[in-house]
């Protein structure tokens, strides 16, 4: 597949990802390459990635545990640590092998140890790829508020290699989609449309899908890097689904990131409908098409007190207002939007109905 230009880096795939990367890493002349890995990708995606690497510099391995609930800054000075420790110096770079928390937090973390080394990133599962990988946002949680700590600053190459979702659990697989469906959601109706009918799609194509998922948010990064403007778009079901993914990461039964984006896109394709920017029909085949996916979770009155509650923490707030990102007919979008909480609790209600 081509190569896709972003506006500081290239995003390559396959085997000429690994070609370049390998050009990249000798061109540059690094110190050291460090590779931040977790339990997970240390065990499945290392062992593939290692015989590919030929590079004469010391490479060291960093492992993390895995999980959402090690994206915090306490990971961060334990990293930070251990390049330290390890002589890591400005002439080194780290390559970032994981999902969405791996590229999030080691991306954070080069861009701040001895104020900005190299970074690279391997995204290894669906969400990573068409999502956390792209777009140079990096950062941690702060408790469990999503992403309030980080930085916008790009990886200087992304290799995607979608053999490394052979190693990945189906609900893995499920949590990448909910970002699939709303990019097509949010700017490319058909796209949309080959995802309404899941058990006629063709998941031989499944690298047609995904690399046509990342032209639409590098499309949508590149003209606004910074998110002042058309990129709040790429928000569209955040709002409410970060505030739900916070939620539910302090009780038992914790939501993967793509499973509470995909209730909040129904949720705010409601708010869409109520404002008369999407038809009636619009709606229904927007929830009808998620819920076949991910099927219905169930909130009490408490959960939605508690969820309403930590919007007034989402990040793109300004002014103390919650913003919302909707959709104004399928494949087009409406930013800084707002809400009351009567209509949020409205949605919640149809939701479960």
């Amino acid at each position: 597949m081509q190569s896709i230009k972003a506006n500081d880096y290239s995003i390559y795939f396959n085997h000429e990802g690994y070609e370049m990367l390998n050009t990249w890493v000798s061109e540059n002349n690094y110190s050291k390459l460090f590779i931040l890995v977790d339990e997970t990708t240390n065990e499945f995606c290392l062992p593939i990635l290692l015989p590919l690497l030929e590079v004469e510099i010391p490479i060291e391995i960093i492992e993390i545990e895995a999980g959402e609930d090690m994206k915090n800054i306490s990971t961060c000075v334990e990293i930070w640590s251990i390049l330290s420790e390890l002589g890591a110096d400005r002439k080194s770079a780290l390559l970032n092998l994981g999902g969405g928390v791996i590229t999030d937090i080691g991306g954070f973390v080069a861009s701040t140890f001895k104020r900005g080394i190299d970074f690279i990133n391997i995204p290894t599962t669906l969400l990573g790829i068409v999502d956390a990988a792209i777009g140079g946002k990096n950062g941690v949680d702060l408790g469990t508020l999503k992403n309030q700590i980080g930085v916008i600053n790009a990886p200087k190459l992304v290799l995607i290699d979608t053999h490394y979702l052979e190693t990945l659990p189906q609900n893995q697989m499920k949590s990448g989609l909910a970002e699939m469906l709303k990019h097509g959601l949010i700017y490319d109706k058909k796209y949309w449309n080959q995802f309404k009918d899941l058990k006629e799609l063709n998941f031989e194509d499944l690298d047609q899908l995904i690399y046509r998922s990342i032209e639409i948010k590098n499309e949508i990064v590149s003209q606004d890097p910074t998110e002042n403007g058309i990129r709040k778009a790429l928000n569209f079901g955040h709002t409410l689904g970060h505030a739900i993914e916070s939620h539910f990461l302090e009780t038992a039964t914790p939501l993967l990131h793509g499973e509470a984006i995909a209730i909040g896109m129904i949720l705010e394709s409601y708010i869409s409908k109520e404002k008369n920017l999407i038809s009636e029909n619009e709606y229904i085949e927007i929830k009808s098409t998620l819920l076949a996916v991910f099927g219905r979770h169930v909130f009490s009155s408490k959960d939605i007190e508690a969820i309403q509650n930590l919007l007034i923490h989402d990040k793109k707030n300004e002014y103390g207002k919650v913003q919302f990102a909707l959709i104004q007919n399928i494949g087009t979008v409406i930013i800084n939007q707002f809400t009351d909480n009567e209509l949020i609790i409205d949605g919640f209600k149809d939701y479960e109905s």
